[in-house]
This record gives structure tokens, sequence and C-alpha cells, in this order.
């Protein structure tokens, strides 16, 4: 009991620093590839700024997940925090100037902080009982539903209040980041302790990778993330793009984000008794229908319920992947492991970020054209995550912890 008090009053700074600094997340995806499409010398470019802030996700999960083993949870949110800042203030400066080089360097270092808010999920069962974490994971990731209506609600009403588009919304970025990153200090983590001479120092890389139940929880939790920042990043541009308004475009992705968080105050319970393998399966089949739903037309209605489905599907095919992955690792593997698993996952998302603006804009003659080879372009990755899932349920028991 006395472990998860802790892990409960832990677990209530995190929900809280994912709804405030977490804002920041809903509020560059809605706006970075439409201040990308004014800056962008050519418009296969416009999400390339997206793009360079999963890259700066994927660059510095390592040294983020290196930190806070030497130092400790706290020093790692509050180095991305300043990351998150700095963004900012180099993305202002970007807009200001009219320089697309610029911009995309801000978004390099807003990855910073979307690196270190990826952690959030792994700091939550630090001090958690086996039987706790599940919920742990699931409670944190809920905090999001408040950045999910905070954030794009925050670009509706600044997006256009200066004379540079966008430039306010950058600015509130700024100050969720030096206002939000003071909630660390209220977090009770332990400081890793130093292994001791003849401390077992846990699998190599390599072996974690050939741990079955690691490898699949890993490309599942890749393709989940992947394909849902393959699809919202071309959103906004899509929305857009069909004849609504920037406003109806913050709608959708509300609306996204809400569905990615509020399952979270169920998936845990959801994960509990039905397993990881089941509800990761039905994850992955539910962002199978959100594609259906978006090649079934471009009709406003179209672009809610299928970005709905995918932020559902999202939900439980990553937080079932990261509770899958928790469950494989060891004490002294934990900073090895979970920065392994976060440089492939983002690494994944970079990709799917990257081609999301090439499928979007130079895939076809129109805007439909476009979403359509977006949303059609996930079935591979989905039928290998399938695959995979299916080959560790084909598996003894036994051989799954090899």
């Amino acid at each position: 009991m006395t472990s998860d008090s802790t892990a409960r009053r832990n677990v209530l700074v995190l929900v809280a620093a994912q709804a405030i600094l977490g804002a920041q997340l809903p509020m560059i995806f809605t706006i970075a590839g439409l201040a990308g499409s004014l800056l962008a010398p050519n418009i296969c470019w416009a999400t390339l700024p997206v793009t360079m802030m999963v890259v700066g996700s994927m660059l510095t999960a390592t040294p983020i997940s290196a930190i806070m083993q030497r130092f400790g949870r706290r020093a790692g949110f509050f180095f991305g925090a300043a990351g998150g800042a700095a963004g900012a203030a180099i993305g202002a400066w970007g807009l200001s100037a009219g320089s697309f080089p610029i911009f995309c360097i801000g978004a390099l270092f807003s990855g910073i902080y979307m690196s270190a808010n990826g952690f959030y999920r792994f700091a939550a069962v630090d001090t958690a009982s086996e039987a706790f974490r599940p919920k742990a994971i699931s409670w944190v990731m809920a905090g999001g539903l408040l950045s999910a209506v905070v954030g794009p609600q925050l670009v509706k009403f600044t997006a256009d209040e200066m004379a540079v588009p966008f430039l306010g919304s950058y600015l509130v970025v700024i100050l969720l980041n030096l206002a939000g990153s003071f909630l660390f200090l209220a977090l009770d983590i332990p400081k890793p302790r130093p292994p001791a001479e003849g401390t077992p120092m846990g699998r190599t890389r390599g072996e974690l990778l050939r741990n079955p139940t690691i490898l699949v929880a890993m490309i599942c939790a890749t393709v989940s993330y992947a394909l849902m920042n393959l699809v919202m990043t071309s959103s906004p541009l899509a929305v857009v793009g069909c004849g609504f308004d920037k406003g109806d475009a913050a709608d959708v992705v509300t609306a996204h984000v809400l569905a990615m968080y509020a399952p979270s105050f169920f998936t845990g319970h959801l994960i509990a008794r039905f397993g990881t393998e089941r509800i990761i399966a039905l994850g992955l089949t539910i962002l199978a229908g959100a594609g259906a739903v978006a090649m079934a037309g471009v009709q406003l209605e179209n672009f809610f319920i299928a970005l709905m489905l995918l932020g559902l599907g999202w939900n439980f095919g990553f937080i079932g992947a990261t509770t899958m992955l928790t469950s494989a690792q060891r004490p002294e593997e934990r900073g090895r492991l979970q920065g392994l698993n976060d440089l492939v996952v983002f690494g994944g998302v970079t990709l799917a970020s990257f081609s999301s603006g090439g499928l979007m804009n130079c895939s076809g003659g129109s805007v439909q054209a476009g979403w359509q080879m977006v949303n059609l372009a996930m079935l591979p990755f989905l039928i290998l995550a399938g695959g995979a899932l299916i080959w560790l349920w084909l598996r003894p028991q036994e051989s799954r912890r090899a």
C-alpha cells in the first residue's frame, strides 16, 4: 500500500503535466503543417516541420533515457520542458522572419519535449506495484484528455491574433513549458542507484531485441504510433483542402486527441481483464476501421469519425504494447530498454510523418486523391503488426521469456 500511495501521487503529478505541458503537442500538430504550407518553397514539404519534430524526438530518446537513468526522472523532464520552450521560441522566430529552415529547426527542438513526454508513462510505473502498473500507465495517458481540449482551442484563439499567422500560438507554447515545468518539483521518484560491483547489468540491446515479447511489443507500439501520426499529420491539410476552415481542422484534431486519451480511464482495466494481446489486437482492428471510414468520403463527418477511430485504435494499441514491454523488463535494464524502445518507435513515426506530406500533396492530382493514398498506406503495416501478434500467440508461454 505504501508503494502504491507514492505511485498514485506521482501519477497525479504526471497527469497534470500531461494536461498542461502536453497541450503543446496537439497545438503544434494542428498548425505546423499549415504554417509549413505558407513557408515551404514546395508544397510537398509542407509537413516537414512535423517530421523534424519527430526526428528531434527520435534523436533525443536515448540521451533523455540516459539522463533519467543517471540523474532521475525529474532532471529528464526539466530538460524536455526546456527543449519545448526553446523549440517554440525558434519556431516563432522562423515565422516572424518568414524562414522555413529556421521554422524547421524550431520543430526539431520541440521534439525534445515530445521525447520527454513519452517517458511519462514509464515514470508512472517506477514506484507502482505490478497490479497497479496498467492503471498507472492508462491514467497518465488520460491526462492528455484536457490537453486534447485546451491545445486545439488555444490554436483557434491565437492563430490569427497577431499580424504573423500562428505566431501567437507559438508564444503560448513557450508559456506552457515555463509554467508547467514547476510540476516536476512534486515528483517523488528515487534516482536510480549506481550499479555496485558485481550487480547484474541486464541483457544487451541485441539480447533484448531477441526476446519475443519485447520484439512484438516494439513492433505493435511502432505501428500504432506511426500510423496514427501518418494520418493525423495530413488531416489538417486534408480538412482545409476539402473546403473547410482552420477552425474545423482544429475541431477535428480536438476530437481525435480526445479519442486518444479518454479511453485511458478504462484501458488499464480492460488490459487487466482481457490481457495485453487482445487489447492490442482490438486497437489494430480499430485503426483499420479508421482508414476505411476516411476512404469512404471527405465530408466533415468522415474526418471526425475517422480521426476519432484513429485515436481510439492508437490508445488500445500503444498502451497495450507499453504494458507488454514493461512486463518483460528487468529493473537493471529499464533505462536501456525504454530508450531503445522509444528510439525504434519514433524512428517509425519519423518515417510516417515524412511520408505523410509526400503522400498527401504529391501523390495524385487532388487533395482527395492524396488523402486516399495516406489512408491506403496503413494496410501493409497493420498486416505486419497483426502477423507479429499472431506469431507471439502461437509461441509456447515459456519461449516468450527467452
